[in-house]
Formats: structure tokens, sequence, C-alpha cells
């Protein structure tokens, strides 16, 4: 008989989550999916986990700690961080899109279940861009935190709307690296002091 690794079980079904919730959104998830692909029961991912909206949120919560711990803001050196951002969701495309589901599922105006704390670790990246602002680097014509939003969305608009991309910009590598340079010329207009 196998010994059983709670660790292990756990990780396996968080995997299975990351992937159901990228694919289906919180609304379209079922643990039942979840449970065959983590090859674990349904009982022991409520009893890990919560029910599926507290799953999501924790799974969405890891993906943001992740992107944060990999790619920290960096007034210092923003073209080189818009293209660390621009890898990283190349590589984790499932990040963006359950940001997505999570806009399209809870809207503008409910509040999220870590509201709170998810303030919080955007407070630290604004923090991050005023003390560039305060040190003259980095503009302070627009406000730090509309600021960091629309270097966000610069930067993440290529990997939301690959098929836009393809259509409007090209779907060759020359292609992908004439938009890369273009969206950190318009990352530097938008610093610039």
């Amino acid at each position: 008989m196998a010994a059983r690794d709670p660790e292990a079980t756990k990780a396996r079904i968080f995997e299975a989550a990351v992937s159901e919730f990228a694919r289906h959104g919180i609304a379209g998830a079922r643990i039942d999916r979840i449970a065959t692909d983590a090859k674990a029961n349904k009982q022991l991912i409520y009893a890990y986990f919560g029910n599926k909206a507290e799953l999501f949120t924790q799974v969405l919560g890891k993906a943001m700690l992740d992107l944060a711990v990999a790619v920290p803001v960096d007034p210092d050196d923003i073209e080189g961080w818009i293209d660390r951002v621009m890898d990283y969701h190349e590589v984790h495309p499932e990040v963006l899109r359950l940001l997505f589901w999570e806009g399209l599922e809870y809207g503008a105006t409910t509040e999220l279940p870590d509201e709170a704390e998810r303030q919080e670790h955007y407070r630290r990246k604004v923090a991050s861009l005023r003390d560039g602002q305060d040190r003259g680097i980095v503009t302070d014509a627009i406000p730090a935190r509309d600021l960091l939003f629309l270097l966000i969305a610069v930067a993440n608009w290529t990997a939301v709307v690959p098929q836009m991309r393809r259509i409007l910009v090209g779907g060759e590598p020359e292609d992908r690296a004439r938009l890369r340079a273009s969206v950190q010329e318009a990352a530097r207009r938008l610093i610039a002091p």
C-alpha cells in the first residue's frame, strides 16, 4: 500500500485547479474535473481549499504572488521590467486568463474575497514607481497608481489578445520583435520626466 502524501496531493489539486480555472473561469470550472485531473477525491479538495470560489481565490493569489516575486517593478529599468513582464506572460499565460475570468465574473463593483491583500500588494508596486518619481527618473505628470495601471496594460495586452496581435501586427518573429520594441518605446514615453 502506497504511503499518503498530503502535500503532493495538495500540489496536484492546485495544479489541476489552475488549469481548470484558466480554461473555464469560476462558474464554468468543475470540481469533478479538478479531482479527476489531480487523481484526488472531491472531499479532499473541499477539506484542503474550501469551496470553488475559495479555491479560485487561492489559485489566483498564488499566481499573482509568483508574478510579483519573479518580476518586481523597477523604476530604474522600466524597459527591462516591461520585457520581463512580457516574457513572464508568454511562459505563464494562465495568469492573465485567471485575471480576466475574475474580471468577467466579479465585475467592477463586487469586492473580491482577497481585495485588501491585493490592494496592499499593489501599494508596494505603486510606492516603487512613486520613489522613481521622487528621484526625478519617472514623470510625476501621471499619478503613480495610474501610471502603473497604464504600464501593466501596455505590457499585457499583447498576451491578452494574441489573435489581434497576429491580425494587426503580424505573426512572424520579426513582427514580435518590432512590437516588443514599440511597447518598450511606449513605456519609455509614458514614464519620461
